[in-house]
């Protein structure tokens, strides 16, 4: 004859959290070794760390402290808050949440801090109680979050994204105030954390400044929007026809996109020079550069812009 697993009420088999909950995890701590992954020695309870008692602080296999904070109850933000406190407090490395019903946004602030917060691991761990027939109950707890590998890469990137976002942010404030009075055509842009500042003019013409970590571009982008490649491609041409005359006042020759595969036609130049991730100190001649050829390009173009319909 195969039972039924049955789920019993967490306060019939632990009344009362710290007393009862509490003292039962700290005898029978190694009952959290498969879940997190590492053994945990020396479980000691209400450690007091100013106005807030840890419930459980133990050491991992290297000695280093875990604190553990017990939630018979629905997560809430106060124990989410308590946690991160007692990590600073007790100088600790790991850190886990035991709680009978995780909450959605609780779940996924764990996952989170397992992605941004260094050095430190976060477990977010569900706790039931179960019963076999007539037999003791018994605790099942489940992992809900953890750390891992991917959530540390994920973690790396979303850094990485944010300083680049930081830096072409700082960089268009000032290639926007060093544009000023020179390219008013740029005067009603705002900076932005994109890699690209644009001005459509008539319709279906952008003139734009792309910035990579080691360069900037200065162009003309042909987009009359989607399904539009055949007519983008047509308008090039038109003014392709004037190309002489263009690079002729422009001062250069220019680089003649006609798109491939890719609905916008670009013409542009490019400087290899120096990007956003040069030292500040290089940003207004890096800028410079681009603005004076956007200057160019704007009065060697618009008159032929100016006639196609």
């Amino acid at each position: 004859m195969i039972d039924r697993i049955k789920r019993v009420p967490l306060r019939k088999v632990w009344k009362h959290e710290a007393h009862d909950f509490t003292v039962w995890l700290e005898e029978n701590i190694d009952v959290l070794t498969e879940v997190v992954g590492f053994q945990l020695s020396n479980p000691e309870r209400e450690q007091s760390t100013g106005n807030f008692n840890v419930d459980i602080k133990a050491d991992d296999e290297s000695g280093d402290v875990v604190v553990i904070e017990n939630q018979l109850e629905k997560s809430d933000h106060d124990h989410l808050g308590k946690i991160i406190t007692y990590l600073s407090a007790f100088d600790a490395k790991k850190a886990i949440w035991i709680v009978k019903e995780p909450r959605p946004e609780h779940v996924k602030a764990i996952s989170n801090l397992n992605e941004s917060f260094s050095g430190c691991d976060f477990w977010l761990l569900k706790i039931e109680a179960i019963q076999i027939g007539d037999s003791n109950p018994a605790p099942l707890i489940t992992k809900i979050v953890g750390p891992s590998e991917e959530a540390r890469s994920v973690g790396k990137i979303k850094k990485e994204d944010s300083e680049r976002h930081r830096l072409r942010l700082a960089f268009w404030t000032k290639f926007l105030e060093q544009a000023k009075g020179t390219l008013p055509l740029f005067n009603t842009i705002s900076p932005t954390k994109d890699v690209w500042i644009g001005k459509f003019v008539n319709k279906g013409f952008c003139y734009s400044f792309w910035i990579t970590k080691d360069g900037i571009r200065s162009e003309l982008r042909i987009d009359f929007g989607k399904e539009q490649e055949e007519y983008n491609l047509s308008v090039f041409n038109d003014l392709y026809v004037h190309h002489q005359e263009i690079e002729s006042a422009y001062g250069k020759e220019l680089e003649w996109n006609d798109a491939d595969g890719y609905r916008v036609c670009i013409v542009r130049d490019v400087f290899k020079n120096g990007g956003y991730r040069n030292p500040e100190g290089e940003w207004s001649k890096i800028a410079g550069e681009a603005i004076d050829a956007m200057v160019r390009l704007e009065k060697a173009t618009k008159p032929y812009i100016s006639k196609i319909k």
